[in-house]
């Protein structure tokens, strides 16, 4: 039987451990969801979302857990981004089409033949334009921290089934599917084709059955969703550039520490620099332009026709982006404007 003198050391030494016992602080999840497969090697999406997982976890000791759902595991695009705004899930991957329901203003990226290269749209998305834009749909979403603009895959190009376009009259009576943007609509619009505006999960089936003709996508979708396949000719348009959009959740964002949140900023910077890279080899590879020649024509535009293009776009559709804006949109319209302008003048390493 134990004594009274014990049972007050037993006590004492019981009180004593529970005073000395290091802290245990609970590791913080990261759910992050994006509508790709986990090929880090096939889309700029997976590459940037392991890059960001494992510089994330590495850096913070394990101190926060990225857990990834692919694929449109936890719902479409629209539901993921939904879920961040209430903190569901932490982070995601927004397309423009799927952003531009939430946040209108995305609209002034749909001028066509803004950029002259990839070079033009690190400097513009990385620089006072994509610091403005960050900003605008931080405070116009509420909830949401934005992190920065990851390559979808590069320039747009434009497949189909009927004819190579090597001119504007090319288009004539081809229906190419858009996405559910009128701005894109109107593009192909003022080309002289047809826009079928038409969801994502539907565009293979509708190329096969001949519903549509052709769509417009970077080189390295085109590729990955096999649409050679079901296409013919290529032509590398490169009228539109479209990012995702790096999403947070502000809620999640805020219980971080400093640390913490400078190494989701150095993470997503790193993430990133690989969605390019990774569009840029891909596009290079047979996964890319390579891989598609040798099973569909491909051609790029003349310089001067592709100035046709340009005149027979831009102008009207800047006008219609302008109309279509509020004050503020059309503030970031001039900004995109002069940033664009300004990157497209700059040469690499030029003094």
């Amino acid at each position: 039987m134990m004594t009274f003198k014990n049972k007050i050391l037993a006590a004492t030494l019981t009180a004593s451990m529970v005073i000395v016992a290091p802290a245990v602080h609970a590791q913080k999840v990261l759910k992050f969801a994006h509508d790709n497969r986990t090929d880090m090697f096939e889309n700029p999406a997976h590459a940037f979302t392991g890059v960001f997982k494992n510089i994330v976890e590495s850096a913070s000791n394990g101190a926060i857990k990225v857990e990834v759902y692919p694929n449109n595991q936890l719902g479409s695009a629209n539901e993921h981004l939904t879920m961040v705004q209430n903190n569901v899930i932490q982070g995601t991957l927004t397309s423009v089409g799927a952003l531009a329901s939430f946040y209108p203003r995305m609209g002034v990226l749909d001028v066509p033949f803004a950029f002259s290269s990839n070079a033009s749209t690190y400097e513009v998305f990385d620089g006072p334009f994509g610091h403005e834009l960050a900003d605008d749909i931080e405070a116009s979403l509420r909830n949401v921290k934005v992190l920065g603009f990851p390559d979808t895959g590069g320039f747009f190009s434009v497949t189909n089934s009927r004819r190579a376009i090597e001119s504007i009259d090319d288009f004539d009576g081809i229906r190419v599917r858009t996405m559910t943007l009128p701005s894109h609509q109107r593009i192909i619009q003022e080309l002289g084709g047809e826009a079928y505006p038409l969801a994502w999960g539907e565009v293979y089936s509708a190329l096969q059955t001949g519903v549509i003709d052709g769509q417009m996508n970077p080189i390295p979708t085109i590729s990955f969703a096999r649409f050679d396949e079901v296409q013919q000719y290529v032509t590398l348009t490169n009228h539109l550039f479209s990012p995702y959009t790096l999403i947070i959740s502000k809620r999640f964002y805020d219980g971080l520490t400093e640390e913490e949140q400078n190494i989701l900023h150095y993470a997503a910077q790193s993430g990133i620099n690989a969605s390019r890279g990774v569009s840029r080899v891909i596009e290079a590879s047979d996964r890319g332009l390579p891989g598609l020649q040798g099973k569909m024509h491909v051609n790029a535009l003349s310089p001067e026709e592709r100035e046709r293009f340009r005149e027979a776009t831009q102008p009207a559709l800047i006008d219609y982006i302008r109309t279509t804006q509020d004050e503020k949109g059309g503030e970031l319209l001039d900004l995109f404007l002069q940033e664009t302008e300004r990157a497209n003048n700059r040469r690499y390493m030029a003094p």
